[in-house]
């Protein structure tokens, strides 16, 4: 019986893993965001300060006011809760604070699943320069030799298994909503092991177990392990939940959780449910499926680290305007859920008004961005999207996008797939060693279909921003360049129901560079026709004089033009910059910190 890959090292082994990436200077900030009535300018943000993800654990130092509570790992739950009797669990302070106040934690290793209730705010930190965990996962002993395997009687553990967001249901009929892989059968299990700090592999039967495996027989209550445990530290999850933020306006911060054994129904080890809630400076590793759901509007998440999570690193749903700044989301998807419907860096669904900004997404097992089913008004600026197994940046069934300033690169799908999505502004992007560079895809999907997956259903008589066609779609300023081996196209425009052509579509394309080297069989531009097809272009002239676009864009086909991050060579990048680049618009100028009317291709890294 095949198995999941349960075995996060051999997974980390696989994905090579992003540790010192620069913040892009000038971009590295928080994404402004229009009145809703789009009349006013916008007001420039804070720069977001710090490298992307949690700052490390014992690092951070935040005020503690009079009367905070204290917990310590030696404390008593009988206590006080003064600094010099603290209590012993989180969850015994969150019962006892009152709305408004802090609870403060003091270093150490905190096994709890803790519930903060609705209307309770509350401040949660650790206490200044003290590394706190919240640890889903137990010791293990008691283990005795059986039959090519190690045993431990009397494992009553257990979790539940749903292939699918709602608990007890079964995978669905149509495979494009199918969670589980067919190869990865385990995956949904979300029961996990470790040897010495290394994640063991589950399997789905007693005779699959070998050395770096584990299985877990519920009917006997035993669990089976596969490498000798003697004179090694195991640990197996034994909570499925870390916390949950009901009460609004609390904060998160300045601690890490890890090894919560969530399944797919309870979202995230971590989840926000109520507004205005703040997650700073927390990094969430190991979840089965997935380390950070928010579930609720006005969240600010800042600095938090999603790292190895089995399925994804970040989750929203129905959380307009939110904001991830200076997000880390790398190596997630270790359990290799299909890439679709969900896996991945980041994916938000259904909201409105969403800024991600400053962050790393990379290196995980399924697209690194993806906003999807009626997102509007999104703004990418400052990130860096590099070597994610399926597309860079996806925007899918949604509507008014700004992706600026980002650095898209190496990923296995699409750099950006901009599909049934209107109103997308693409401006100053650095992107090179992609699939199709960029791609606007046409589809048949329709929100008329009251059956359509991508509707959001507070909006119950359909929500006239949604057209779900490409349409008022704007790419300048970028560097598009050295698309992997088989692409058909650094920019690909595709209509699947043969209905518009590129000049339909109300496209505007110019300013922009390609680069592909001499000898490479890659269309520079591939252009729906709408009933005849698509037509590729191998240089910029033709495709210039027979659609009007790229007035200024301009071809490069020697080697070495472009870097590994889309990045000019410098002697060019000073000729694009003054004879290709169209002048920043103002509210791309703003969003970019730079003055209106400034010329430049591509991201600016340095």
């Amino acid at each position: 019986m095949p198995s999941s890959n349960r075995s996060r090292s051999s997974n980390r082994t696989m994905i090579v893993r992003v540790l010192a990436l620069p913040v892009i200077a000038g971009v590295g900030f928080l994404g402004w965001q229009l009145p809703r009535s789009h009349d006013a300018a916008p007001q420039l943000p804070s720069p977001v300060q710090g490298p992307p993800g949690a700052a490390p654990m014992g690092s951070t130092a935040y005020p503690v006011p009079d009367g905070a509570l204290f917990v310590s790992p030696s404390g008593n739950d009988g206590a006080d809760g003064t600094r010099k009797h603290p209590l012993r669990t989180l969850a015994r302070a969150v019962a006892k604070a009152h709305p408004g106040g802090t609870v403060v934690l003091r270093g150490g290793v905190y096994h709890e699943s803790v519930t903060v209730p609705g209307g309770k705010k509350l401040t949660i930190q650790s206490a200044p320069r003290e590394a706190v965990w919240l640890d889903g996962s137990s010791p293990v002993g008691g283990w005795r030799a059986g039959n090519d395997a190690w045993v431990r009687e009397g494992w009553t553990t257990r979790f539940d298994a749903s292939p699918t967001y709602t608990a007890g249901a079964k995978a669905s009929g149509d495979g494009d909503f199918q969670f589980v892989s067919p190869d990865h059968p385990m995956a949904a299990h979300p029961d996990q092991v470790w040897l010495d700090g290394a994640p063991q592999r589950q399997v789905g039967a007693r005779a699959d177990v070998k050395p770096g495996t584990f299985y877990v027989d519920e009917g006997a209550r035993r669990l089976y392990l596969g490498s000798d445990p003697r004179g090694h530290d195991v640990r197996a999850s034994t909570l499925s939940e870390a916390i949950t933020v009901g009460g609004a306006g609390s904060r998160l911060r300045g601690l890490g959780v890890r090894r919560y054994a969530t399944s797919l129904p309870q979202l995230g080890s971590v989840k926000v449910t109520a507004p205005r809630v703040t997650v700073e400076n927390v990094a969430v590793d190991d979840s089965a499926t997935t380390g950070l759901s928010v579930l609720a509007a006005h969240a600010r998440v800042r600095h938090v680290t999603a790292d190895g999570n089995g399925m994804l690193g970040v989750h929203a749903n129905y959380a307009d305007d939110l904001r991830l700044e200076g997000v880390r989301s790398t190596g997630n998807n270790a359990e290799h859920f299909k890439y679709s419907p969900v896996s991945g860096g980041v994916k938000v669904t259904r909201s409105r008004q969403v800024a991600v900004t400053g962050g790393v997404f990379a290196d995980n097992l399924g697209k690194g961005v993806w906003m999807d089913e009626s997102v509007y008004d999104i703004t990418l600026t400052g990130n860096r999207i590099l070597r994610n197994a399926d597309h860079g940046v996806s925007l899918e069934l949604s509507a008014k996008a700004v992706v600026a300033g980002n650095v898209i690169g190496g990923n296995a799908g699409d750099g950006l797939k901009v599909n049934n999505t209107s109103d997308v502004q693409i401006w100053n992007n650095s992107m090179a060693g992609n699939g199709r560079t960029i791609h606007l895809a046409q589809d048949p999907r329709s929100p008329s279909d009251p059956h359509a997956a991508g509707r959001d259903p507070r909006q119950k008589n359909g929500d006239p921003a949604m057209t779900w066609q490409v349409s008022k779609v704007v790419i300048s300023n970028n560097t598009l360049a050295d698309a992997r081996p088989r692409t058909p196209c650094l920019l690909c425009v595709e209509d699947g129901t043969h209905r518009r052509g590129g000049g339909q579509m109300g496209l505007t394309v110019d300013g922009n560079v390609y680069v592909r080297p001499d000898g490479n069989p890659h269309a520079v531009v591939r252009w729906a026709r709408g009933s005849g097809g698509t037509s590729d272009f191998t240089d910029l002239g033709r495709f210039r004089s027979e659609t009007g676009q790229e007035k200024r864009g301009v071809l490069k086909t020697t080697g070495g033009a472009a870097g590994q991050d889309g990045a000019l060579e410098r002697s060019f990048a000073t000729q694009a910059d003054t004879g290709t680049a169209l002048p920043l618009p103002a509210p791309i100028a703003a969003l970019l910190n730079k003055p209106t009317g400034t010329r430049h291709v591509g991201a600016w890294t340095s």
